[in-house]
């Protein structure tokens, strides 16, 4: 399973980067209309969890988003959407 680093625009709420509402991937933006689920894996050094995210597009295309808090990198499951 390959990732590539995208750019997310998140909502900033209760806290910073709460949850994200678009990302930009190959010149185009997705608007996130749903988080379908989300959850938290740590590494195998168990110092720097991830955050992943499911997400269902305005288009209705769904995504997996990871986001990596300590360098503040979010990636972009390479894989075809699924619908």
């Amino acid at each position: 399973m390959s990732y590539e680093r995208i750019n997310v625009e998140c909502y900033s709420g209760y806290k910073v980067d709460e949850h994200p509402v678009a990302f930009t991937f190959k010149d185009h933006r997705w608007e996130i209309t749903e988080i379908i689920d989300r959850w938290c894996e740590e590494t195998v050094d168990s110092s720097r969890p991830g955050f992943y995210y499911r997400v269902r597009t305005s288009e209705g295309n769904t995504f997996l988003l990871r986001h990596d808090p300590l360098f503040d990198v979010w990636h972009l499951q390479l894989s075809s959407p699924m619908k």
